[in-house]
């Protein structure tokens, strides 16, 4: 069951942030931020991870409509490869609250790490799995992220983005040996590096 923690309870506008693609060897990462009202609880929300696309679709859709307020950012490819991946996801974590209409009394962000920010926050860990908001941006931002690797397939047919999201399956890496890394894939990420090493 998902809750807001209750010692965080006197706030009313609480934030959740999440971000999605870490893994992948290409593409952005994204993040997002979620205030929920906490009068209108969406029935469903979970970790973007065990909803099935329709269902993720579905509360993405619905979540835009009854937040109190929502972005959604990124951080792209060259600048994962300059900062590195934990860097560029503060950095894309940062835009999506620095983004939102509304600014939060307090944030949760989910994992281990929150970015360097003046607002009163805690990192959780399967935050997307005990808090509401923190599910919210999940959701988002998984959304988010599948919609602009499709796109991305449109650009780049050859490596099949629409249907791995860029995460390093084998057929990604074989075509990836095959052909070589296009501009969306990232540079610092070692399948990548050795493909362009043999080259």
């Amino acid at each position: 069951m998902l809750i807001f923690e209750e010692d965080e309870s006197k706030y009313r506008l609480i934030a959740g942030v999440d971000e999605a693609g870490r893994g992948p060897l290409a593409g952005n990462v994204v993040a997002a931020a979620v205030i929920l009202d906490k009068e209108k609880i969406i029935p469903g929300l979970n970790d973007s991870k065990k909803l099935s696309k329709n269902t993720r679709e579905k509360l993405s859709k619905q979540i835009k409509l009854e937040a109190l307020a929502f972005a959604i950012a990124e951080a792209d490819v060259k600048e994962i490869d300059s900062i590195n991946i934990l860097q560029a996801t503060m950095l894309a974590m940062q835009r999506a609250v620095a983004a939102l209409e509304l600014e939060p009394e307090f944030i949760y962000v989910d994992g281990n790490r929150k970015p360097v920010w003046d607002y009163k926050s805690k990192a959780l860990i399967k935050g997307d799995q005990r808090i509401q908001s923190i599910a919210a941006a999940s959701i988002l931002a998984k959304v988010h992220r599948d919609e602009c690797l499709i796109a991305l397939h449109e650009q780049f047919p050859a490596y099949g983005f629409a249907k791995h999201k860029g995460y390093p399956t084998a057929e990604h890496l074989r075509v990836l040996r095959e052909i070589g890394p296009c501009p969306e894939h990232r540079l610092s990420y070692g399948p990548v590096k050795d493909v362009l090493d043999r080259k």
